[in-house]
């Protein structure tokens, strides 16, 4: 697939079929996350694949979003370690999510590209959902959970918006 295509064409997917995702598929899309730009090169973010039907229910009880979870064969759970992650401690700021946001849309892109159907989401910033993830998946402090990203063959087609091109959201500056 053309790249444009797929950045014109991915969807969320929410219904997935039975069929069990490729290991190979599943290291490819964790390679292509991991191309993801990140400030300073750090490359902050770590996944977590989990494919364990009992621990795929739990999602029902971490986060409502992603209450579909225990119907498809995966999620990967995309981490980010605060230790590495470049911040400013004493200005209160952190690239960490930004980094992880960029490693997510690689791997949702990746997954579209492979015919998967994947859907984003959130933990960070979300207090609670992290906190239960992180004790639930027993993370290290440092890694924080940032997105869940629910992976499998879709099982829906959804329908394409007609046009999400906005002209009007342009800003031209010239000096």
């Amino acid at each position: 697939m053309d790249l444009m295509q797929g950045l014109l064409t991915r969807r969320s997917v929410r219904k997935f079929t039975y069929e069990p995702v490729a290991k190979e598929d599943i290291i490819d899309m964790i390679k292509a996350a991991q191309y993801a730009p990140s400030a300073h090169n750090t490359q902050p973010w770590s996944f977590l694949v989990i494919d364990d039907k009992e621990a795929l229910k739990d999602f029902r009880h971490l986060q409502r979003s992603a209450l579909f979870a225990e119907n498809a064969p995966l999620v990967i759970l995309v981490c980010g370690d605060k230790n590495i992650a470049f911040s400013r401690e004493k200005e209160g700021w952190s690239y960490l999510n930004i980094d992880c946001a960029a490693a997510t849309e690689n791997l949702l892109l990746a997954a579209h590209a492979k015919g998967l159907g994947a859907c984003w989401c959130g933990a960070a910033p979300m207090t609670k959902p992290m906190t239960d993830i992180a004790e639930r998946f027993k993370l290290p402090e440092n890694i924080v959970p940032f997105a869940i990203v629910v992976i499998g063959h879709p099982a829906e087609t959804p329908k394409q918006p007609e046009n999400r091109f906005d002209e009007n959201k342009i800003y031209w500056y010239h000096d």
